[in-house]
């Protein structure tokens, strides 16, 4: 019987369990997370308009662990030892024939003064900040922005940064307060959104200046404050600072040997095999991985590396040559709580619609099913 230690219980974590089941029966799969939890980010941008509530957005994985027969540790990855044969924890060693890497990223969190600002990624308790912020201001500024790792293009999460935005202001328009408030949008990108493709720049844009949202844009970040921000083109004020910035990898990989991109995440091949190292994958935001630099990291192509991962390993227990590649391609709606904007990207194509209520009513549509194979 051959065990499988899979480090993390997000989304890359999940769908290589459920892949790794599919497989093989036989497998002895273990779990090692803080929490038996899968907090589901994406919906977590409608926590501050109370769409929707903490509650709705963490699932309780026993019951979906007893089903696909795992054993889940309640502990900290702290390193590997024996070329990635045994995980070191804070609940002991772990011993493995094959390990799967899940564990997310780690925002940057260097820039002075960035404990003034709220990263709404963190988790779900940082959104609940954010909705209590809301309702304790009577008026004032809001800027809301993002930055991305320079040693890593991919290794940024601007996505929902865009969804806060005009969600805030769609809130604050029903709430009847909008004329209250100044919003302000910032990166230090000179064209937001790029990521998303040529088309999405321009529909953001265009979408910022029809909300009335001003822009900070191109000029390096240099410091926050208690009162606002200062970049190297001028600063801003502001009473309520969201801001995502970029990532890299979990401090724990610093004490292991594996192998790690310029921004500090773990390289891995097309196979998302970690280079160098026999049986160990990566999947999702830990990895740094082959193709273009529009490459996102999201929900989405976290499971797609993590099917990719799980399969490769498999076939490694049969005996044969791992050749499962992932796909590359962008999905997403850029949500404002009524409406949504529909962006897709491949290497050949680049789709945007414009926002339509049908496509807010997809995402959450998306959601339940997607929830649903864990509840």
């Amino acid at each position: 019987m051959h065990r499988v230690t899979i480090v993390g219980s997000g989304f890359a974590a999940l769908t290589a369990i459920k892949t790794l089941r599919s497989k093989d029966k036989s497998i002895e799969i273990t779990v090692v997370s803080p929490k038996a939890e899968f907090h589901y980010l994406p919906g977590s941008i409608w926590i501050p308009s109370g769409i929707r509530q903490p509650q709705d957005l963490i699932i309780p994985l026993d019951p979906f662990f007893r089903r696909m027969g795992v054993e889940h540790r309640t502990a900290q990855a702290e390193g590997l030892s024996d070329d990635g044969r045994v995980l070191l924890s804070s609940d002991g060693e772990i011993e493995n024939d094959g390990l799967i890497i899940a564990s997310g990223g780690r925002f940057i969190k260097k820039l002075p003064g960035i404990e003034h600002a709220i990263t709404p990624c963190e988790g779900i308790a940082a959104t609940v900040r954010i909705r209590d912020r809301l309702r304790q201001l009577e008026g004032g500024t809001i800027a809301i922005g993002f930055s991305g790792n320079p040693k890593e293009p991919s290794a940024m999460r601007g996505g929902p940064m865009f969804e806060f935005l005009f969600g805030i202001d769609r809130q604050l328009r029903l709430e009847r307060r909008r004329d209250k408030f100044k919003l302000i949008f910032f990166t230090p990108a000179e064209k937001p959104g790029q990521r998303l493709g040529p088309k999405a720049v321009s529909g953001l844009v265009q979408e910022m200046a029809k909300r009335d949202i001003e822009t900070h844009l191109g000029h390096k970040m240099v410091k926050f404050t208690e009162t606002g921000a200062v970049t190297e083109g001028g600063s801003f004020d502001a009473d309520l600072i969201l801001f995502m910035p970029g990532m890299t990898g979990n401090q724990w990989f610093d004490d292991t040997k594996l192998p790690r991109s310029p921004g500090g995440l773990i390289k891995a091949d097309v196979n998302c095999r970690v280079e160098g190292m026999e049986r160990v994958y990566v999947a999702g935001d830990s990895g740094s991985f082959p193709g273009p630099d529009w490459m996102p990291k999201q929900a989405h192509m976290a499971d797609l590396q993590a099917a990719a991962a799980a399969k490769n390993l498999a076939a490694e227990f049969s005996g044969e040559a791992p050749g499962e590649t992932f796909k590359v391609e962008l999905v997403c709606i850029v949500d404002s709580q009524t409406s949504g904007m529909l962006v897709a990207r491949t290497e050949n194509r680049n789709i945007v619609m414009p926002n339509m209520v049908i496509f807010h009513w997809m995402k959450r549509l998306f959601e339940w099913w997607y929830l649903r194979q864990y509840r």
